[in-house]
């Protein structure tokens, strides 16, 4: 579905990505780890388009999409739920999530997403006339990804879905994660709660300082000794 071919990114004159390599199939969970700094919001800020690579090629669906606007490559089916949520905090959640509906000119085929959307995430549905910012930072993440699904994407990109979530949220958001795939978008999740990430992705690539180290089933990476020590700590000799 996608792939992502030698990106080199640069902000200015310092390297964030250095000829990075990976695929995406359809269907799967594949998820990004590594420290902070290491290139992994720079990795989805270039595939969604809001970052210009100075050398190689992000192809989706055998469509170079390297220059295309932002807005395209989301009505070509391709959406970002970005780090911190971003959502409107003045708007109501239903109007929140019609923004994310901006693509869309069929009135029914946005009533039928926003139905789907309410499916996933019951909670909102509750809170629908409710101000964006009067809401926990669980519900705001919720939100954010439901705004996100109401383009219909075909790939959800996922930048750090659990930071500064209680440990109960947290696997609640996993869960939804998880129950979205099924129901056939295909993920690239970006997640510093490596732990996490890895025990609900199909495959997984490391990243440091803005270079693959390390990529395969998600399962050997959990289990690859580097990775333990560096990312999971302790939680991946209880597991």
């Amino acid at each position: 579905m996608l792939e992502v071919k030698d990106l080199e990114v640069f902000y200015g004159s310092i390297q964030a990505l250095h000829r990075i390599s990976f695929k995406i199939n359809e269907g799967e969970i594949v998820t990004l780890i590594g420290a902070n700094g290491a290139g992994k919001s720079t990795t989805l800020r270039t595939i969604s388009g809001l970052v210009r690579p100075r050398s190689g090629k992000v192809v989706f669906r055998g469509t170079d999409i390297t220059q295309v606007p932002a807005h395209t490559i989301v009505r070509m089916g391709i959406a970002q739920v970005p780090e911190g949520r971003r959502i409107f905090s003045n708007l109501t959640v239903l109007e929140n999530l019609l923004m994310g509906a901006y693509t869309r000119n069929n009135k029914q085929e946005v009533e039928e997403n926003l139905e789907r959307v309410f499916k996933s995430f019951p909670r909102l549905k509750e809170r629908i006339k409710q101000l964006a910012g009067t809401l926990s930072g669980g519900e705001q993440q919720m939100l954010a990804m439901g705004r996100s699904l109401m383009s219909r994407p075909s790939l959800l990109l996922l930048d750090e879905p659990s930071m500064g979530l209680s440990p109960i949220m947290v696997e609640e958001i996993f869960e939804i994660i998880k129950n979205i795939n099924h129901e056939g978008t295909t993920v690239l999740l970006v997640e510093q709660n490596a732990f996490m990430a890895l025990q609900i992705a199909h495959r997984a690539y490391v990243l440091e300082t803005g270079r693959i180290v390390l990529e395969g089933p998600a399962k050997e990476v959990r289990d690859n000794p580097r990775v333990r020590t560096a990312y999971l700590g302790e939680l991946a000799f209880v597991s």
